[in-house]
């Protein structure tokens, strides 16, 4: 960890969760950073700042930028009082522990709603490997019914709190997401909820979603290991939803545009979670692909025991131009859908088979044989 002090010199987004800042620090260097109001207060220029420098200093892929971890006043006294109303605490025993009323603490409009709450009764719910299908997954399923709604949980496997995602404020301001939940130490939704399962039924039960989409925050983790990735979010949010008696989809994370070969074609990410973490059947949304590249995407799921597992279903939607994404701009490792295609189609393909579901349509039956095909 490094931390250094600075001054604020100019403040150039200006939010209610968030704000971005220019600031020079006291080893001569310049650069941005990010504040979160509702952690430190709001900052100003000329304000003194003490910044995180460290993952700009790693080098790692957070937008080259520092965060504010607190900032002097007016010469001192109380700087921030905004009590939530809640008792819950997120970034616990930190010194950036934050308290939130979550929906299923007794002072929550939602406890008794909460309370009786244990089942999904069947709601699709669409699991990402990545924050960037977020807004993907609910193009394609408002394209199919713009009235179905959509909740997105968002887990705390990566970014913590939900103001550092534009897509995701984005999403919400056209009418693509109808609702954020931040759930475990994940923060700054809509709703807050204590864990993962709780998230997903104040979507079905608070939110009165049709469709749940969940995914990490913006960032992801990755080691070349087996088990060592952001990626393995993806298989826990699989049993989750089955756990909870929900429909789960799987999104696949593809890319013929990536040189690494562990995410060429089919990710590695993808497989582990629908191999070795994801217990419980679910549904794998795959996309129309031309036939060599779909005979290569089936033969790589089918060597690693995905169609034993999982039910294949193939939406329509191929690697044409996909959904409206209502101005959204949505890229992937800084790829958009005209370097990606492949990306963006399985992210369509999972809102595609999700709305179908929502609208009653069903891709299971005793024999398992065959593929399904919207």
């Amino acid at each position: 960890m490094r931390l250094v002090w600075g001054i604020v010199r100019a403040v150039t987004e200006e939010g209610e969760d968030r704000q971005r800042l220019e600031v020079a620090l006291d080893d001569r260097s310049a650069g941005s950073a990010i504040a979160y109001p509702k952690l430190s207060g709001p900052c100003r220029v000329s304000d003194r700042v003490l910044l995180n420098t460290t993952a700009v200093d790693l080098g790692l892929g957070t937008g080259g930028v520092h965060f504010v971890v607190a900032r002097v006043g007016d010469g001192g006294g109380v700087i921030l009082d905004e009590p939530s109303g809640g008792h819950i605490l997120k970034l616990r025993y930190t010194p950036l522990q934050v308290d939130v009323l979550t929906v299923e603490e007794q002072d929550s409009p939602y406890h008794e709603i909460m309370r009786d709450a244990d089942s999904l009764g069947g709601m699709p719910v669409a699991c990402c490997g990545l924050h960037s299908q977020v807004p993907l997954v609910a193009a394609a399923v408002k394209r199919v019914d713009p009235e179905l709604k959509v909740a997105f949980v968002m887990t705390d496997d990566a970014a913590l709190p939900i103001a550092l995602s534009g897509i995701a404020r984005q999403s919400c301001e056209v009418g693509l997401l109808d609702a954020t939940i931040t759930s475990g130490h994940a923060f700054g939704g809509q709703y807050e909820a204590v864990t993962l399962h709780s998230a997903l039924l104040a979507a079905r039960h608070v939110v009165r979603a049709d469709v749940a989409v969940v995914a990490i925050g913006p960032g992801v983790v990755g080691t070349a290991t087996p088990f060592g990735h952001g990626g393995i979010a993806q298989g826990e949010a699989l049993n989750a939803v089955a756990a909870l008696k929900g429909e789960a989809v799987a999104v696949l994370r593809a890319s013929l545009a990536d040189a690494r070969p562990r995410h060429h074609g089919v990710s590695h990410h993808s497989l582990s979670a629908l191999t070795r973490i994801a217990t419980a059947e679910c549904i794998v949304a795959v996309p129309t692909l031309p036939d060599d590249l779909a005979e290569q995407f089936d033969d790589t799921l089918e060597d690693a025991g995905v169609w034993e597992r999982h039910v294949r279903v193939v939406s329509g939607i191929g690697t044409e131009k996909g959904p409206s994404t209502r101005g959204v701009e949505v890229r992937t490792m800084g790829r958009g859908i005209a370097e990606d295609p492949v990306f963006f189609a399985c992210a369509y393909a999972a809102g595609d088979v999700c709305a179908h579901l929502a609208h009653g349509v069903q891709y299971r039956d005793d024999s398992r044989e065959g593929r399904w095909q919207i």
